[in-house]
Formats: C-alpha cells, sequence, structure tokens
C-alpha cells in the first residue's frame, strides 16, 4: 500500500448498538482522524444509520450504510456484515425486530447468571451503561468495570461473557443463509466477518467459504485489527479463489474497547480505500447505481 493512499474503516460501532459514540460523534471521529470514508456496522440494528449518512452529508466524508448480523454457529462466532443496504427496507426491519427480542430475552438471563455467581448486579444498572441504546455483553462489561470486579474489558468476557463462560448465555439466531438472503433482499453486499472468530482450521474454513459463497455470500474481511499476517494472506487466497470483494475495518466501539483506534486498531492496521472502491463496482453492478455510500 502506497504510503498516501487514503484510508478507510469498514467495521464500527455506535451507541444504536454497542458503541460509545453516537453516529454523528463517529462520523465527525472518521473526518478527525483523517479517513476517507466510514461505514457503520451496528450489531442486529439499523438504527443509527440515518443520522450517521446525514452526518456524511454535513461533514464532507464518505459514509457506507451497513450492518452486523448475528449468525447461528455451532463452534465459534459467527457474524455477517452488510455494506450499501437499503436500510429503510421493510421486510428488513421487520427481521431485525426478530434480532431485537432475542437480545431482549437473553439480557435478564446474563444477569440472573451473574447474580448467581454472587454478583451484586442488576438489569437496570447494564440498560444505564448502554445510554439507552441495545443492550448488548459490553455494557454488561462496563458494569463489572465500574464495580471493580474485573479490571478490564477483556477480563470481563474473559471470565464471564464469552461464548462457554459461567454467565454467558446463547441468543436465538438466524442461520447463515437466512442472514445472507435478508442482506440481499436488502440490496446489500453479504460479507463474512473476521473469519477466526469461527474457530475453524483453514480447510474447513474454506469449505464453509465455499456454502456461503453457493448462497450468495459477496465479500470477507481480510483486515481487521486482530488478524495476522498469516492469516491476511490466507483470507486473500479465498477472496481471490472465490471471487469475493476484500473488506476491512477496526470493529471500533469507542469507549468500551479503548484500545482499539478508529482506522487504525491497535496502530497498525491500513484498509485503503481502494477496498471501497471495489466495493461499490460490485454494488452497482449488481443493484445500479441508485444506492451507494453518500460523499
Amino acid at each position: 500500500m502506497k504510503e498516501s493512499e487514503a484510508l478507510i474503516d469498514l467495521h464500527t460501532h455506535s451507541t444504536a448498538s454497542d458503541g460509545s459514540f453516537t453516529p454523528k460523534e463517529l462520523v465527525s471521529l472518521a473526518k478527525e482522524v483523517g479517513l476517507k470514508a466510514v461505514a457503520l456496522t451496528d450489531h442486529d440494528t439499523v438504527a443509527g444509520l440515518e443520522e450517521f449518512m446525514q452526518a456524511g452529508e454535513k461533514l464532507g466524508i464518505e459514509t457506507v450504510p451497513g450492518v452486523e448480523l448475528s449468525a447461528h454457529f455451532e463452534k465459534g462466532t459467527l457474524h455477517i456484515l452488510g455494506y450499501f443496504l437499503d436500510f429503510k427496507d421493510k421486510y428488513l426491519l421487520t427481521e431485525l425486530q426478530k434480532f431485537q427480542k432475542a437480545r431482549t430475552e437473553r439480557n435478564p438471563k446474563i444477569v440472573k447468571k451473574l447474580q448467581d455467581l454472587g454478583i451484586p448486579i442488576t438489569y437496570k444498572e447494564v440498560v444505564a451503561a448502554s445510554g439507552g441504546g441495545q443492550v448488548g455483553r459490553p455494557h454488561f462489561a462496563k458494569v463489572l468495570l465500574a464495580k471493580g470486579i474485573v479490571k478490564s474489558f477483556d477480563e470481563a468476557f474473559e471470565r464471564f461473557l464469552k461464548k462457554g463462560a459461567p454467565a454467558y448465555v446463547e441468543k436465538e439466531r438466524i442461520y447463515p443463509k437466512e442472514c445472507i438472503e435478508l442482506l440481499l433482499h436488502a440490496k446489500g453486499i453479504p460479507v463474512l466477518a473476521h473469519p477466526f472468530t469461527l474457530y475453524l482450521d483453514n480447510e474447513a474454513l474454506e469449505a464453509f467459504v465455499k456454502q456461503l459463497k453457493d448462497w450468495g455470500l459477496g465479500g470477507i474481511e481480510v483486515y481487521y485489527t486482530e488478524h495476522t499476517p498469516k492469516q491476511v494472506a490466507f483470507y486473500l487466497s479465498l477472496a481471490q479463489k472465490y471471487d469475493l470483494c476484500i473488506t476491512g475495518g477496526s470493529d471500533f466501539h469507542g469507549k468500551n474497547k479503548e484500545e482499539i483506534k478508529l482506522g487504525f486498531g491497535y496502530g497498525n492496521l491500513r484498509v485503503p480505500y481502494r477496498i471501497l472502491e471495489k466495493l461499490k463496482e460490485v454494488k452497482h453492478a449488481k443493484y445500479g447505481r441508485n444506492s451507494a455510500s453518500r460523499n
């Protein structure tokens, strides 16, 4: 990548899910740190996209409407990103309500498990930590940190909240094929997020990517805060072999994951603008030029 090449971040979260910056503040920060474009990909919701897109127009930075869907997967964690989707599509909004219902039903169960472990925590405290947005596990971590139960967000997840930990509760998820179909219905480009969280070896991951491609997968997140050079190289090879778009982003959550910086991850992440240009070419070829990012 050229030293002077413009940079982007296609994986971020706002207060509409589990980030600490409002959608407008996120756009302002993206401009402040020198990004040419930024996507908002909140968990299972598009509630922040209207504010986000308007802020992009006002501040003169390219904004990409997105979402990150949680899909059912037995072994690890499977998330499907969607880019350039019609976030006002009625069917999309109806289906996303099911995701919100699953989260709403899950959160009190996490509280109960933590209480059973002898931790003094209430659901009211967790809701307050969310600032009125969608409640997620980072908000539980925030409360645990504030109470001195843990010393960091990472410790909160490792000890209590990650999959397999004592306070983890599986929520109802839709299957990956359904996630992809939902994003395609909303004229979005489905992308496999951070493939390493599937906990598959390379052979199994390739077979799964091929299956996702058959269902309509359009891309794979190659550049990511926690990806190693070896992983990046393998994901690039999968993208080339299966004709998938390449994407990349920090998975920025603001103060909820302070060590991850917008656009730069832990400091060495660099996602070039040409990746977004290719994504837009695919979007235009598939759906026409009426729906894309805004400058």
